[in-house]
């Protein structure tokens, strides 16, 4: 490629503002072998993606994160097209005309189904609509959520499940310390909900959540975590495991675990059950159609041909007794307009982040992934950072051996004006910036890290856009 070529801007179009896309596309702009412009669209006016509306609000100090974020959008080459929808207001056809580069990071959207009988009655929903719902996501203000119920089952217990539990157990001065919605802490105050119960099918080694949030459970404020003593007591295999294991973040996590096991004296209104080797059957209903209660099967652990250790069901069950289910079993991608997806693994048909058509095998000239839809819904938001690069490195060959766009109209005011076409309501980076201030001093009104807004309509007015 010839100098001349090689200073020439490149047009890049990312689909989707959380972590995956922001790294890329700080990924791209440090390849000073290449001049990129880079335009980010989101469907909702906010940027930041789960930092946003996923991070458990009593967990500040991770969403500090976004402040890397906005340094990377204070780039002269960088513009933010928020409450512009891809698939509504902009379509493939229109990015290829105006860009040399398309990459997807929109996230797994949708949690996995359980799959089992009472799964849709009242009082069983997803742990992404309850999660929706308190971090004041737009599309979820208005979602009810029975909390005069006394017990609540979470089924899994990974770290968005432990983060409901979490929600469920603190109190209204803990809670008041957080970005919460303010709709969420009005609904939390009035709560009724005595007990939780996290559901994990496997046993305690096995576990997702991570050891600080497993820690942090017993530091409630006026809730206790109680385990099983035979359920948190370790087989043969993971005993042998433990014995040949060099991280000892395993061999802490059980015995923090175990700690929770001792008898305690109850001096705390709320108890959250951890519980293990256990899985839902049914969920049972009344006879409104309501939840009353889920049924489990006692689990045990066996060792797979491969080495691993996988849980089978035995012929032990129980019924637990509670008004309100919410299923956390892993997040679940959602198919885009015209781009190769499988829906099997929810995620976009790619190789190492090329999109691949899955007839021919080839990869869809100039277009990439990143993020949960390109690799699924696993790793913390450090690791989008990995998994972008991988994608940019692949960009980078692909811009070497000429396999990318060639747009018809790649001069940025062309895009500038179909979306003010399109879509003149469009929320820029500036506007996020103002918006931002404005929560926070709201927010230091109250003592508090901000009070968000959560419909768009207001946002629209808070920076003075008519809606």
């Amino acid at each position: 490629m010839s100098q001349n070529e090689n200073n020439k801007q490149l047009r890049v179009a990312i689909i989707g503002s959380g972590p995956a896309g922001f790294y890329a596309c700080e990924h791209l702009f440090k390849r000073n072998e290449h001049n990129f412009s880079i335009d980010m669209f989101d469907k909702l006016p906010t940027p930041h993606g789960l930092v946003r509306s996923g991070v458990a609000p009593d967990h500040q100090k991770i969403k500090s994160v976004t402040r890397v974020y906005d340094k990377i959008a204070s780039n002269e080459n960088f513009r933010f097209f928020g409450l512009v929808e891809y698939g509504k207001h902009i379509t493939i056809d229109d990015l290829k005309r105006h860009y040399h580069i398309i990459i997807f990071a929109t996230g797994a959207q949708t949690d996995r189904k359980m799959n089992i009988p009472g799964e849709n009655l009242e009082g069983s929903h997803t742990a992404t609509e309850f999660v929706a719902w308190y971090n004041g996501h737009p599309d979820y203000k208005d979602y009810r959520f029975d909390l005069s119920q006394e017990k609540v089952a979470i089924v899994g217990v990974g770290n968005v499940a432990v983060d409901v539990a979490r929600i469920l157990c603190r109190t209204e001065q803990e809670l008041m310390q957080t970005d919460i919605a303010d709709y969420a802490l009005e609904a939390l105050k009035k709560s009724k909900v005595k007990e939780v119960y996290l559901l994990g099918r496997r046993g305690p080694a096995q576990a997702a959540f991570t050891n600080p949030e497993v820690r942090e459970l017993g530091n409630l404020d006026d809730a206790h975590a109680i385990t099983r003593i035979e359920e948190v007591e370790l087989d043969e295999f993971t005993r042998e495991l433990l014995e040949n294991e060099e991280d000892r973040s395993l061999v802490k996590k059980i015995e923090i675990l175990n700690s929770y096991s001792e008898d305690i004296e109850f001096e705390k209104s709320k108890k959250l059950h951890i519980r293990f080797l256990v899985s839902p059957v049914e969920i049972i209903g009344n006879e409104e159609g309501s939840v009353k209660a889920i049924k489990l099967v006692k689990n045990e652990l066996y060792r797979t041909d491969d080495g691993s250790l996988r849980p089978r069901a035995t012929d032990e069950t129980e019924e637990l007794e509670v008004g309100l289910v919410f299923r956390s079993i892993g997040y679940h991608g959602v198919p885009l307009p015209e781009v190769p997806f499988h829906e099997k693994w929810g995620v976009i048909h790619n190789e190492k982040g090329r999109v691949i058509d899955p007839e021919t095998q080839l990869h869809v000239h100039g277009i990439y992934s990143t993020g949960w839809i390109k690799r699924g819904p696993t790793g913390v938001i450090g690791t989008n950072k990995l998994d972008s690069g991988e994608t940019v490195e692949c960009i980078v060959e692909d811009i070497e051996s000429g396999s990318i766009l060639s747009p018809e109209a790649p001069d940025p005011r062309h895009l500038a004006d179909l979306i003010n076409e399109r879509q003149p309501q469009h929320f820029s980076y500036k506007d996020w910036l103002r918006l931002n201030e404005l929560e926070i001093l709201k927010g230091e009104e109250q003592g508090r890290p901000r009070v968000k807004y959560t419909s768009i309509d207001d946002m629209l007015n808070a920076v003075k856009k008519d809606s």
